[in-house]
């Protein structure tokens, strides 16, 4: 008497016929694939906006600070320049004004114009960016 099996317990390509390949993954998106950003670019450049505390935004107000575009991007610059050589919260001079950042955290914490500087004493932070 012959034994019977049942095909469904036999487990693919145990029977000898084809192999079966994995199932494809879906290739990365790419800018050079015509996909966009991917979006785990989208968010790794999210996080490099810089932010601005509400004590910031106070500060900038209140002492008539203007930050323009020019300014915005020259103190991000100086921000990426502390942050490669290792600075948690850094000073950094743009023109005639000084903005103390968090540089792990990309957020502005305070801003002082030059008119406000005089006699000031910035402590906490470990480097200083001339942007």
């Amino acid at each position: 008497m012959s034994q019977l099996t049942n095909p469904a317990l036999i487990p693919p390509g145990a029977l000898g016929g084809p192999a079966q390949a994995p199932p494809a993954t879906p290739a990365p998106r790419t800018p050079e694939a015509g996909g966009g950003e991917s979006f785990a670019s989208q968010l790794d450049q999210a996080g490099k906006a810089l932010q601005f505390s509400k004590h910031a935004l106070a500060r900038v107000q209140r002492r008539g600070i203007e930050v323009d575009a020019s300014t915005l991007q020259r103190l991000s610059a100086g921000v990426q320049r502390a942050a490669g050589k290792g600075s948690r919260d850094s000073l950094v001079l743009v023109d005639g004004t000084a903005f103390v950042v968090s540089v792990r955290n990309n957020t502005v914490i305070t801003a002082v114009d030059s008119e406000h500087m005089k006699d000031n004493v910035f402590t906490n932070i470990d480097s200083a960016v001339i942007a």
